[in-house]
């Protein structure tokens, strides 16, 4: 319901942008690593309705979910040259993936081109409201010491092996001496569901599709993953709140860019860029994904947002390292 929403209101309605044409009004597939219904689904859904009309051309979401988004992301590493395929990719993928495994099937960075970032955001923590009032969940704290007491009797759901997700929960597992057990889905939307039915018991996760069911009572929010609160949810603790607990330290959040084959050209890539900034600046759809935990985040350039994958490597290997995630 929430993406039907999403999709069909106004505020979301495609403008009329001037473009060069990127493709001479074919179809350019925006391929979204994860299933349907989760929150990047959402995002590269709510994205494609306005980047199509700005590129000149029709832009059809493919879901290729698996492997925490790898499945996706390797298929835009081999797909097209010619402009007409694009990956919503996550920063675990491009900055953390190459550590958790020696079997990975390309090279982020000889086979994906940079073209621009488009959110920022961090990590929603929800419990489900009934688990949580039957073991006494009142915060996050609470939680965590409850984990201690019951090894692997907490269980957190997450979109794959390996995302942002299972990193933090490992760190936080590590920081605070937790025992919380992970259990990989292919994708938000599947954990969501199991959450609502209580097979399991939490979630860290993007904000948008966990939202709808904390403003209906069905989950409760304990914390988020960045250092600080954030300015929407002002009341829910960050991690800086419970340094009491070892987490004043630790602090992740998460951000999607837009990336393209290796090899596609530089001109087409600049005009990818131009039309990913004419869109994220539009007030309505900015205002639209706040609330949702998102912030818009168009980069400079391309080589600005290379620059930042080459900046935040260093900080996601440690938290690999912390975590001992691996996909393999």
């Amino acid at each position: 319901m929430l993406r039907r929403a999403l999709l069909l209101s106004p505020l979301l309605a495609a403008p009329a942008l001037a473009s060069p044409a990127l493709a001479q009004s074919r179809s350019i597939r925006l391929v979204v690593p994860f299933p349907p219904g989760g929150a990047v689904d959402l995002l590269g859904r709510l994205l494609a309705e306005r980047l199509g009309p700005a590129m000149g051309a029709t832009m059809i979401v493919e879901n290729r979910g698996g492997a925490g988004g790898m499945i996706g992301a390797d298929a835009v590493a081999k797909g097209e040259k010619d402009g007409t395929v694009l990956g919503l990719i996550g920063v675990t993928t491009l900055c953390a993936f190459p550590f958790m495994t020696a079997r990975m099937p390309f090279d982020p960075k000889r086979d994906l081109a940079p073209v621009s970032q488009v959110t920022d955001g961090a990590l929603l923590c929800v419990v489900n409201a009934e688990t949580a009032r039957r073991r006494g969940w009142g915060d996050f704290r609470a939680l965590v010491e409850w984990s201690r007491r019951n090894p692997d009797q907490v269980k957190m759901g997450s979109s794959g092996a390996g995302t942002s997700s299972h990193i933090n929960i490992e760190a936080i597992n590590r920081f605070a001496d937790a025992k919380i057990l992970h259990v990989p889905y292919r994708g938000g939307g599947p954990a969501i569901n199991d959450l609502v039915a209580g097979n399991i018991d939490m979630m860290f996760d993007v904000m948008p599709a966990l939202m709808p069911h904390v403003e209906a009572g069905r989950f409760l929010a304990l914390a988020v993953s960045s250092n600080q609160r954030l300015p929407f949810l002002p009341e829910v603790p960050a991690m800086a709140d419970f340094a009491e607990i070892g987490l004043g330290r630790h602090g992740v959040n998460t951000w999607n860019a837009l990336m393209a084959p290796a090899g596609t050209p530089a001109e087409t890539i600049a005009r990818q860029h131009a039309a990913v900034r004419q869109v994220l600046a539009v007030p309505e759809l900015v205002e639209r994904l706040k609330p949702l935990g998102y912030a818009t985040v168009a980069s400079e350039s391309p080589a600005a947002l290379s620059a930042l994958i080459e900046a935040e490597t260093p900080r996601w290997r440690e938290l690999v390292a912390i975590s001992g995630a691996r996909l393999d």
